[in-house]
């Protein structure tokens, strides 16, 4: 694995801090030439908590999930929201979820224990995965989880096995591959036909599927999920979707004599990487998600269903930075300006997976143009390690503290162990003060599991 090629378009970006509009956390300001987050010195945070170091502006998380529940109840009122924790959970995060009244989903045994941990409600929690295993399940049934989205149907005879054995009737989503391609990278489109997830549309393999749960004596088909992607910016796919869905759900109806009360119609509305990204608002979201749902209902003369909204990346990523310190300076002349910095692919391997785009700036140098342009890259043992690929920065010094932003989502949860490396701490910042609320791994963390 090595790095692209230069970008042959490349050029320095002038502007400072304060002009990269929504690429910042809200609460985002320049004073005396240091980057503020939540009213904190990111320099002295850095000093403090040393790098590298995730950070997020908590009044940026609440205002987003806010933001999400206000727009669909005014475009659709008979709706919920569910923060998709794959983005980013901590316990932290799952209390300030309950805390804003949003549901939560989790995939696997790992982040429904958090979720635990937290005390979050179980009742409003959704359980999603592909390949659940029987543990898994029985954990979630046991936690007396509001509902599992099936995978497939050998997942429905487990469920249906292990809710029987605990004297339970467990609700359940079947999720549906809507056969929709959303304009997004194909690593993160769901919803084609060719997708490891959900029941196939094809040859109506899922509508011969919904008899097989409807006579499953130990589960309740309360609804249809689907989700055709992430980080998407034309919303018109998810009416396409909701159309393919709410076609079903017609079916369904004139079949089995079986209403559907719930469709979940996932999350995946894009967010602002760079500057020069323009993606939908999640009151657009909103909107297109209630036009298609009355326009739908209305041509196949089924009840409107309770809608629901998985958001993950466009609550958790832009309200979170990372914070590194830079070590070594390298240029090659007519070639690239490597900064080096002390972290990289283990605590952000989305670049190194599919070329992601981020914005940084220098965190003590906040007020200066950014007039040259570096590649950051990280300190592990790997030619294609690097987080920012020929962007703009301030011009560096070693000790300096860079600043990526929309580092919020999938970071820390995708973050490794490589080369030893132990995890970055995670710190909460409002008002004026800053709370570590995971800490940074230890060597002994490392060495935890090992047996001699």
């Amino acid at each position: 694995m090595s790095l692209p090629a230069p970008k042959a378009d490349a050029k320095a970006d002038n502007r400072t801090t304060v002009e990269l509009g929504s690429v910042l956390p809200r609460t985002a300001t320049v004073k005396d030439g240091h980057l503020y987050v939540g009213g904190v010195d990111m320099v002295e945070l850095a000093r403090e908590q040393g790098t590298a170091l995730y950070v997020y502006d908590e009044e940026d998380l609440r205002s987003r999930i806010r933001e999400y529940v206000e727009a669909f109840s005014a475009a659709y009122p008979n709706s919920e929201v569910i923060y998709a924790s794959k983005a980013f959970l901590n316990r932290a995060m799952a209390k300030l979820v309950a805390e804003e009244g949003a549901n939560i989903d989790v995939s696997g045994g790992g982040e429904l224990a958090i979720a635990q941990a937290a005390g979050f409600p179980m009742e409003r929690v959704f359980v999603h995965g592909n390949n659940k295993t029987p543990q898994e399940l029985e954990e979630a049934i046991s936690a007396g989880v509001g509902c599992i989205v099936l995978d497939s149907r050998i997942e429905l005879d487990r469920v249906n096995e292990i809710a029987a054995r605990l004297g339970k009737v467990q609700d359940v989503y079947m999720r549906i591959t809507p056969g929709v391609e959303a304009d997004t990278h194909e690593y993160i489109r769901t919803g084609m036909e060719d997708s490891k997830f959900g029941f196939t549309m094809r040859e109506d393999f899922a509508f011969n599927c919904v008899g097989d749960v409807l006579a499953a004596e130990n589960v309740h088909l309360r609804g249809l999920h689907m989700h055709i992607g992430s980080q998407i910016f034309k919303l018109q796919p998810f009416g396409e979707a909701i159309a393919v869905g709410v076609e079903l759900i017609a079916r369904i109806k004139e079949r089995y004599g079986f209403e559907i009360d719930d469709l979940d119609i996932g999350g995946g509305v894009g967010i602002a990487y760079m500057a020069t990204d323009a993606p939908a608002t999640i009151r657009e979201f909103a909107q297109i998600t209630a036009d298609a749902l009355h326009e739908q209902c209305a041509k196949f003369g089924v009840k409107e269903p309770r809608v629901l909204t998985e958001p993950g990346r466009s609550i958790a990523a832009s309200a979170g930075i990372t914070l590194y310190t830079v070590g070594i300076l390298k240029t090659l002349p007519g070639i690239r300006k490597y900064v080096a910095i002390d972290g990289g692919m283990s605590d952000n391997v989305r670049t190194a997976l599919y070329h992601a785009d981020y914005e940084a700036v220098i965190a003590n140098k906040a007020d200066q143009p950014r007039t040259e342009i570096v590649t950051l890259c990280g300190k592990h043992c790997e030619s294609g390690d690097a987080v920012v690929l020929d962007g703009s920065l301030q011009t560096p010094e070693l000790g300096d503290i860079v600043a990526v932003f929309g580092t919020g989502a999938y970071c820390r949860s995708m973050s490794s162990n490589y080369n030893g490396q132990p995890r970055p701490g995670v710190v909460f910042v409002k008002d004026g003060q800053a709370r570590l609320v995971t800490r940074r791994e230890t060597y002994a963390d490392l060495l935890a599991c090992d047996i001699d």
